[in-house]
């Protein structure tokens, strides 16, 4: 163990961004680590975190080239609270020079106990694990007649999506319900590496966003009667372990461009992003994991990777539909200067917010954007892993209304209210980020 890498634990009430303080985390090193061998003892704060901790890691190059030794180290963490039951996860995976995010999601010990496990096995990363091969599918799929009754004129980004935790054959197999962007860092965590080169890792994760979007907008699973939307097979969908520890460097991006996905040009339907990983399987036509991060080193941007591997005749696009959020981001930033509707939103989800987080500063709703509304945004994003900015983004702005609805709960009372629409947006090729799509008329 030549490196060290981070971690920070994060416990809320189960299915809710409700912290729970108090906590006691118990870490230790897996059976048969090198390393550290003591027992680290860590308790959370009001805001359900625990301090940010150094552990042992194996060398940064592990993780630079295929057929290297395991590039991770393994801690085991047991999570104790009166009035929770106990939570076990083995396998948290912590690299060189990365920030490991572990969510434990802690259940009432007073409630008829939960049908998912209260011991969390972490398997290994599918770079370095034996999984089975992508089965290769057709492209263009067929849309089916809607299980809702609704055809949806084009994709939208869904506030939960239901995972089969094993094969579209095995029906005995348990369904998680997961918030989608969850989900999508989930995926990521468990198929690339978080020491990867950024523009690699946001090629990912559009791959990974647009073959998501497809199963739902095809209707792929659910309309052939199964009650889900994915599996977590990796001969036919992605890899998805349910309560794994995620990465601050893939979490940032996935809440940047959660709502953005790939289509070839005249097509409606998000493509079917479809890769493996260029070391043990070969895939003409799709891209390849590892060929994907030699590009990154090269300094090909997002696009140009993608489009290396899918051809020239894709383009990233926003989806105009997001469910689950009370109020669309407003097509621009707001930052110290702001001021209107749009503001006093954000003060008053933050205020709310800030009833569970007494860490965030409350602030005047007024509309009006000066510098304690950008101290309580800052600190906001420091609780949630966002870069510290003090200025509400795309990302931030979607954060906070997650958050907001997740201590409300009014994801349960919105009954028909559940979509909103975002602003026209575009995709800055050059800066790798969702822009405002402004539209001018004549008077």
């Amino acid at each position: 163990m030549a490196d060290k890498g981070r971690l920070k634990i994060q416990c809320y009430v189960n299915d809710t961004y409700i912290p729970v303080d108090g906590t006691k985390a118990i870490l230790k090193p897996s059976s048969g680590q090198e390393g550290e061998s003591k027992e680290i003892n860590l308790v959370t704060n009001s805001s359900g975190e625990t301090e940010i901790i150094e552990l042992d890691a194996p060398p940064f190059s592990y993780s630079q080239e295929p057929s290297r030794p395991t590039p991770y180290s393994l801690y085991d963490l047991r999570i104790e609270r009166p009035g929770f039951q106990d939570l076990l996860i083995n396998g948290v995976q912590i690299f060189s020079q990365s920030l490991a995010i572990q969510p434990c999601n802690l259940i009432k010990s007073s409630n008829t106990r939960s049908s998912r496990a209260d011991v969390i096995n972490i398997a290994p990363n599918t770079l370095n694990g034996n999984y089975p091969a992508k089965i290769p599918e057709e492209v263009d799929k067929p849309l089916p007649p809607p299980t809702s009754g609704v055809v949806l004129p084009k994709p939208v980004v869904p506030e939960f999506i239901t995972v089969h935790a094993g094969s579209p054959n095995n029906d005995s197999a348990p369904n998680y319900k997961v918030p989608y962007k969850d989900y999508i860092k989930n995926v990521a965590s468990c198929e690339i590496y978080s020491t990867w080169p950024e523009s690699t890792i946001r090629a990912n994760i559009y791959a990974i966003i647009s073959f998501t979007l497809n199963r739902i907008y095809t209707e792929w699973y659910r309309g052939k009667g199964k009650n889900y939307d994915i599996t977590n097979s990796t001969a036919y969908d992605h890899a998805f372990n349910y309560g794994r520890n995620l990465y601050d460097s893939i979490s940032v991006i996935v809440d940047d461009i959660f709502s953005s996905y790939i289509r070839r040009f005249g097509r409606k339907q998000p493509l079917l992003t479809q890769y493996c990983d260029g070391k043990n399987v070969q895939c003409p036509g799709w891209m390849t994991q590892w060929g994907s991060k030699y590009l990154g080193d090269q300094g090909k941007s997002p696009y140009d990777i993608l489009t290396h591997f899918y051809g020239n005749d894709i383009e990233l696009v926003t989806a105009e539909v997001v469910e689950g959020s009370p109020k669309s981001y407003p097509g621009y930033d707001l930052t110290v200067g702001s001021s209107g509707p749009e503001v006093q939103t954000i003060q008053e989800q933050l205020n709310r917010i800030a009833q569970n987080y007494p860490l965030i500063p409350k602030v005047a709703v007024d509309g009006v954007f000066g510098n304690s509304t950008s101290e309580s945004v800052k600190v906001f994003q420091s609780v949630f892993n966002l870069p510290q900015t003090g200025v509400v983004d795309y990302a931030t702005w979607y954060k906070i209304s997650d958050v907001y609805v997740g201590v409300t709960r009014i994801a349960e009372l919105r009954g028909s209210v559940k979509k909103t629409f975002i602003p026209p947006v575009s995709f800055d090729i050059m800066n790798n980020k969702n822009v405002p799509t402004l539209t001018y008329f004549d008077d």
